[in-house]
């Protein structure tokens, strides 16, 4: 590292003590925009990068609510409002025992660039809590919603944070949460993305996530005369961005084999083709359910339970062509990514926030793989929340075809913003550079533009 970013995070670390994800996703976009900040010395004289690294507002607050045994239970509730130099904040809320202070800030500080990227008018933010929802009936999980939504709903707006979904909020929570605003503000407008399509949501939003990160890995394999057909693809998770990408990997040709969850993983070398893919929905979906049932149900697959003592996951040990990291930050390790490089893997396409460690990123690029950062690569899910934000203040529903073109339209804009953006300042084919600096710059014009504030 150089002096200026040795120094910028020895204060950033300082100031956020015990915060390892939140230093991960500051020092990677710093030694990316060196050479930004080398040429445009305005962006240092303002302290446009230490005024990015600190959020604009954080609200914290307490979450009692009551379970079905009637115990009283409580929570911690966040809201991290990062920065609004472009539009409103916009980003989701996760509920999940892991759920701390720090991993917000990294998740919301990774968002303002993401938002930035879509080339729509969104700030950055995220929030959430860490109740779990798993295990927990409907009963209890509207309880906590409403307990939750009671405090935050002073604090969001469709002019001022705009949340969505994440790990652990799917449409049953947004429902029980946008039901709570309403009777609190007495108001029926979109501070809710993701919302059910009766009341306000859009068509493609489930899928956006997923389908933008299988549109982002085609235009990647374009810049070497390639596609998706008959390429055989790993993917983690089996949440809603891991099914999506799934079901375009199988729309664009290519051949999807793994899926996992907490619990571990299926490898089904002959393939997860659509009716496979269904059984997946309904078991996740609707009766949430584990991924071991997948291998119960067809005998071509086999399932990999979880092993904590081992330092690498197995998943990503198999021969494959692509793979997809759809279920959470920092799950490929060191050892993993030399064993995608080690059984042929050449693109890497992220649909979850910050999935790789550095020196996992480190080896993509080294090696030339085609690698797609998150901030880039799962842009899909907030662009398309822009997109639902905007027919909910058109007063309008677009058909399904009309937001899918505009999400594949996004995700080629995005891609080309990356390629430019790196090749302007020495990094050409580096997506994490390109991703970087292309959302970058745009933040930091916007915050020169309106002062110290």
């Amino acid at each position: 590292m150089s002096r200026f970013v040795d120094e910028f995070m020895a204060e950033l670390t300082a100031k956020n003590p015990g915060e390892p994800e939140f230093h991960q996703a500051v020092m990677e976009v710093a030694e990316a925009l060196e050479p930004v900040l080398d040429k445009n010395p305005q962006y240092r004289k303002a302290k446009v990068l230490e005024r990015l690294a600190e959020p604009e507002r954080v609200i914290m607050f307490r979450v009692p609510w009551v379970d079905d045994k009637g115990e009283i239970q409580i929570n911690k509730g966040y809201r991290v409002q990062m920065n609004s130099a472009i539009g409103p904040y916009k980003g989701g809320l996760r509920l999940h025992p892991s759920v701390y202070l720090g991993l917000l800030k990294f998740l919301a500080f990774e968002q303002v660039l993401k938002n930035s990227l879509t080339t729509l008018p969104m700030g950055g933010s995220k929030g959430g809590s860490n109740f779990d929802p798993k295990g927990k009936s409907d009963a209890e999980v509207m309880r906590f919603c409403q307990s939750f939504m009671t405090e935050l709903c002073r604090h969001v707006g469709q002019f001022t944070d705009v949340p969505a979904g994440d790990i652990g909020v799917g449409g049953r929570e947004i429902g029980f949460m946008f039901g709570q605003y309403k009777r609190v503000r007495n108001e029926f407008v979109g501070v809710f993305t993701g919302k059910g399509l009766n009341w306000g949501g859009s068509l493609i939003r489930p899928e956006a996530t997923g389908y933008g990160a299988v549109y982002f890995a085609a235009e990647m394999l374009a810049t070497r005369r390639e596609t998706l057909e008959g390429k055989t693809c790993l993917v983690s998770g089996s949440g809603n961005v891991a099914q999506y990408a799934t079901e375009k990997i199988l729309d664009l040709g290519g051949k999807p084999v793994t899926l996992s969850d907490s619990s571990g993983y299926i490898y089904d070398e002959a393939g997860i083709d659509r009716a496979k893919l269904a059984f997946v929905l309904e078991l996740k979906n609707v009766k949430r359910g584990r991924i071991s049932e997948y291998a119960d149900k067809f005998k071509s697959a086999v399932f990999t339970a979880c092993d904590d003592g081992k330092d690498f996951n197995p998943l990503w040990d198999h021969k494959a062509d692509c793979a997809f990291p759809c279920a959470t930050q920092n799950e490929i390790n060191a050892k993993d990514a030399q064993n995608l490089v080690e059984n042929g893997v050449h693109v890497v396409c992220e649909g979850a926030n910050m999935p790789t460690v550095p020196e996992g990123v480190e080896l993509f690029v080294e090696k030339k793989l085609l690698y797609g950062p998150g901030k880039a690569a799962n842009a899909g899910g907030v662009a398309t929340s822009g997109l639902e934000m905007s027919q909910n203040s058109l007063r309008l529903n677009w058909t399904r075809e009309e937001v899918d073109a505009r999400l594949r339209g996004i995700m080629k804009a995005i891609h080309k913003q990356c390629i430019n953006a790196s090749a302007a300042y020495g990094f050409e084919g580096n997506y994490v550079a390109g991703a970087n600096i292309a959302g970058f710059l745009k933040v930091a014009d916007s915050m020169l533009d309106q002062g110290v504030v």
